[in-house]
């Protein structure tokens, strides 16, 4: 199908990109696809500027430390107020009531009493997570990053001091990178170990395993082969999970209170490595250091089955629910033909004609409209604290997928939620609509690059509010 300069450019924002700004439109109109190309291209495009937050092992021996501190408060504090009842036991008019329990009200408080970093750590993680996508000219690759955060997840439900240390460490380094270096980086950092279990992994015949009576976890090496590299039913066996998650005994995390300097810290421990060659796939892996995980690590990084379910994952994502073959194809030839280069994968995917022949039907997820949702008002900054709940509110809570399958991409998984995006989109209009123009949204944000049906209904709308829940409610902001 053919389409305006504006109208190609407008879709290269809502697909490719985290949605338009005022005059990006126009910015990029004369060629929208050499504008993502170019965004690839932009030196450190990926990082943050993060000077403030800690890294993830930092963050988790505070967490871990100030745990410490109040469970230590709340024992002095009980033990305190037991002993005034025996005190006072002796003087039952004292007692006359005195509460039950108290020592545990005492303990409560106490422990209360000591601030929580991990909530400030989080929320500093978000509003900086926030910015970069609401600064970013284009935002293709800040999407990329999104991307693969959500492919290679973790949850701060149960590791949320390092969650988003996790994405600017494990991720951020390495997508436009080769794969083989963010698979190893994703695997092998402690908040995945942690998540996945394989810190209470070990070999049934190792040093550990054998005086502990413990043995093997398979989580990590099972949502490896079936979600981050091969891919479901792509002909690995039981035995090849087991296999590999014998390999990856003795990956593990540095224990805060054996280590105060290098708590949460990456180490390989011998004594829980299961000794002796496994086999993954057909293949012997006679090394039994760190470098025995690594290397199945990296033979799965280049099996043809990784690159179809890359490519596929990839262009669902961006592209549409069920993505061209021939998209598929040109991409997943694309990672095979360079190593796996991903710069070089998502470059293959806005050069095909694949890629933007589809309409704009593909419903965005609830974190991406809210952003373009933001973006369109030219805001850089939001209230951490407002943008985590909302994200609760939409289903897609910051760092907290269902399962490790992350959040789906599809849109049966989102049309359900659409009343709660109207909710949202009635508080965010309600703030702003004092200083936002929605007609003036229309012409410098979009381009004008809305249906007449909406046009219609945003200038006969009764208040501006009214006439802005109209716009970001319409499928020029929900679809890509």
């Amino acid at each position: 199908m053919s389409r305006s300069a504006k109208a190609e450019a407008a879709l290269a924002l809502h697909r490719f990109g985290m949605g338009p700004r005022p005059g990006s439109i126009a910015a990029i109109e004369a060629d929208p696809r050499g504008a993502l190309l170019a965004d690839l291209d932009r030196p450190a495009t990926s990082e943050l500027a993060a000077a403030n937050l800690p890294s993830s092992a930092k963050a988790y021996r505070a967490v871990t430390d100030a745990l410490a501190k109040r469970q230590a408060k709340a024992i002095v504090a009980k033990k305190e107020q037991d002993a005034k009842r025996l005190q006072m036991a002796e003087a039952p008019a004292m007692m006359e009531g005195a509460a039950q329990g108290t020592g545990e009200m005492a303990a409560k408080m106490a422990a209360e009493a000591v601030p929580d970093p991990g909530r400030r750590i989080y929320l500093e993680e978000a509003r900086i997570r926030v910015a970069a996508a609401l600064g970013a000219e284009i935002g293709f690759v800040e999407r990329l990053v999104w991307f693969w955060s959500n492919h290679f997840c973790v949850s701060a439900d149960k590791i949320r001091s390092m969650s988003g240390a996790y994405e600017r460490e494990a991720i951020r380094p390495h997508v436009l990178g080769r794969f083989t270096d963010l698979l190893l980086a994703a695997e092998g950092h402690p908040a995945m170990l942690f998540y996945l279990d394989q810190t209470v992994s070990m070999g049934a015949n190792s040093t550990a395993g054998l005086n502990r009576s413990r043995g093997l976890n398979e989580n990590l090496a099972r949502e490896i082969l079936e979600l981050h590299t091969l891919g479901v039913r792509t002909g690995y066996t039981q035995d090849d999970v087991i296999g590999f998650a014998n390999i990856l005994t003795g990956w593990t995390l540095v224990p805060p209170s054996d280590n105060p300097e290098h708590g949460g810290e990456f180490t390989f421990n011998p004594r829980l490595h299961e000794p002796g060659a496994q086999k993954v796939l057909g293949k012997s892996y006679e090394d039994e250091t760190v470098e025995q995980g690594r290397a199945v690590l990296r033979d799965l990084a280049a099996n043809p089955a990784t690159a179809s379910h890359v490519a596929t994952k990839l262009a669902r994502h961006f592209v549409a629910d069920a993505p061209p073959p021939a998209l598929l194809e040109k991409m997943s030839k694309a990672f095979l033909d360079t190593g796996g280069d991903l710069k070089q994968v998502a470059r293959a995917m806005v050069s095909s004609d694949e890629a933007w022949k589809q309409p704009p039907a593909k419903l965005k997820r609830p974190g991406e409209w809210v952003v373009g949702m933001v973006r369109a008002t030219g805001l850089t900054q939001t209230d951490p604290v407002r943008y985590t709940d909302g994200q609760v509110l939409l289903g897609e809570p910051l760092w907290r997928p269902p399962s490790p399958k992350g959040f789906p991409d599809d849109e049966a998984s989102w049309i359900d939620g659409m009343g709660r995006r109207l909710d949202v989109a009635n508080y965010f209009a309600e703030r702003i609509a004092g200083r936002t123009d929605p007609q003036d949204v229309i012409e410098t944000v979009l381009g004008s690059q809305v249906s007449p049906e909406v046009k219609q209904a945003v200038g006969r709308a009764e208040s501006r509010q009214q006439a802005l829940v109209l716009l970001f409610m319409s499928a020029e902001f929900q679809r890509r």
